[in-house]
């Protein structure tokens, strides 16, 4: 990871991971992976173990009210930080955007929220907007594609940004998928209320995927990613998914791909029977 090209800065700034619940407890490496690119793009990080769950769950499902205890619990855990960042569009929304509209009727935690929500970056964004990233060391011989999710592209802007470093990667080919916006279906407890919409619409994603004749289709969202990857297993393809910072961070061909059976090998001779039935081995992340 040496070899990232970022802008100089004269100190670290001290970042904290907001790990998010499916790379917690789904695809620990995630974490990892977003770990070693923030530490190349010259920060310090800590992952705090306060951290709960962003809320957006419930926020989604309409309860303010357990919303706003998640929320003020996320808080007081990332308070001090120069920055909070996310390897999910769609967290990391869920704090800079609707956090700040969640407390508009109290002042005083909506200042702590508008706060909050000022240093609140989605992974890929924050290495080439704030750090300056520019390109990653990383090797990677694979075709693939890439999905937008819907609330880094619509709430935050991702979209040039995980472009502009996947086409540093050597020997990766990527090709770009005919609707590469839409939505795949998944939309969190969206995929629960209407089954048959969210199917038809990864169906849909998933033939586009197919169509592009790609090895891989990457995003920066695992829900995304997960129902993804489910669909086209379903489907009997092969086409793997996995979370844009694993390529990125040159770790992609450490572990199986995302929802691809466990192998009996993990990162840096760990434990091989520790491995998820979503190709993650190791148990939740935690760090400092």
């Amino acid at each position: 990871m040496s070899d990232q090209e970022a802008t100089p800065r004269s100190a670290p700034v001290r970042v904290a991971l907001l790990v998010t619940c499916l790379v917690n407890l789904f695809r620990p490496t995630v974490g990892f992976a977003a770990v070693a690119l923030l530490e190349a793009a010259g920060c310090t990080v800590e992952v705090p173990r306060a951290q709960t769950c962003c809320g957006q769950p419930a926020y989604n499902s309409g309860d303010r009210a357990d919303t706003k205890s998640f929320a003020r619990q996320v808080i007081a855990a990332f308070a001090g930080y120069d920055y909070v960042v996310a390897p999910s569009g769609s967290c990391a929304g869920m704090l800079r955007v609707h956090y700040p509209e969640l407390f508009a009727d109290e002042p005083e935690t909506l200042a702590q929220a508008q706060a909050l929500a000022a240093r609140t970056w989605e992974l890929v964004s924050f290495l080439v907007d704030v750090r300056g990233m520019s390109r990653v060391a990383a090797r990677w011989d694979k075709s693939a594609t890439y999905h937008d999710a819907c609330s880094g592209l619509r709430e935050l802007g991702v979209q040039a940004q995980p472009r502009q470093l996947l086409a540093s990667v050597g020997g990766l080919r990527l090709s770009e998928l005919a609707e590469p916006e839409v939505c795949c279906g998944f939309g969190g407890t969206f995929c629960v209320k209407y089954p048959e919409i969210s199917d038809k619409m990864v169906t849909d994603k998933a033939a586009e995927i197919v169509a592009t004749g790609s090895e891989a289709v990457l995003a920066g969202d695992l829900g995304c990613l997960l129902n993804i990857a489910g669909k086209l297993t379903r489907l009997g393809s092969r086409i793997e998914a996995r979370h844009i910072a694993e390529v990125l961070a040159g770790m992609a061909d450490e572990f199986p791909a995302i929802g691809a059976p466990p192998t009996r090998h993990s990162r840096e001779g760990g434990n091989p029977e520790a491995e998820s039935s979503a190709g993650s081995p190791g148990p939740p992340l935690s760090r400092g």
